[in-house]
């Protein structure tokens, strides 16, 4: 129930500091376009070029680019616990890297993790705000929205809106009829 407001907040600040990181980058490595064709040892072996601050930026975004490729194939061979893992550590990322969660998501987070049935749970999102995503089995659904709203609401005094909904195929692009599916990290 934190609303956040992207084109004021200091989103534009977190994309131009990974802009900058991938100019100081691509004068050692030209081969670099975009922080997606950064890898974490690139990264680690080239840290002196950036800033603290550049550098946990883009930490954040090649770690999680390399998350959500490990999320793919935890989901494609149903390893829940390293998905889990997956989403703890992105969350810790977007929190102390990113630096872009605030209490109330940490709040809600921490609450989802404790319930009956949760297999993961992060913000989702820009950030400063918003969302989260809680993976959690289905027979415990009707118990989490209702444990997870009352204390998410003691702990803040916010009265959280709980969405139940499935996954889904997702995005697909389509092509003369074809639907293509694909893998999206950003």
């Amino acid at each position: 129930m934190v609303q956040h407001k992207l084109g004021t907040s200091e989103y534009n600040v977190r994309r131009a500091e990974c802009e900058e990181g991938v100019r100081a980058l691509s004068r050692k490595l030209p081969e670099i376009r975009a922080l997606r064709d950064v890898s974490l040892e690139d990264l680690e072996s080239n840290r002196v070029l950036l800033t603290e601050t550049v550098y946990k930026r883009c930490h954040h975004v090649v770690s999680e680019n390399a998350r959500a490729r490990e999320a793919a194939a935890a989901l494609g061979t149903g390893k829940v616990e390293l998905l889990s893992q997956l989403m703890a550590d992105s969350h810790r990322s977007l929190r102390y890297d990113y630096e872009v969660s605030c209490p109330e998501l940490d709040i809600m987070v921490s609450l989802a993790m404790q319930q009956k049935g949760v297999l993961g749970a992060r913000m989702t999102g820009g950030g400063f705000g918003g969302c989260t995503i809680n993976l959690v089995n289905a027979v415990h659904t009707d118990e989490f929205k209702r444990r997870v709203t009352e204390q998410y609401e003691a702990a803040t005094g916010y009265h959280p809106n709980v969405y139940i909904c499935e996954a889904s195929q997702g995005a697909e692009k389509v092509k003369a009829g074809i639907l293509e599916h694909g893998v999206h990290s950003h």
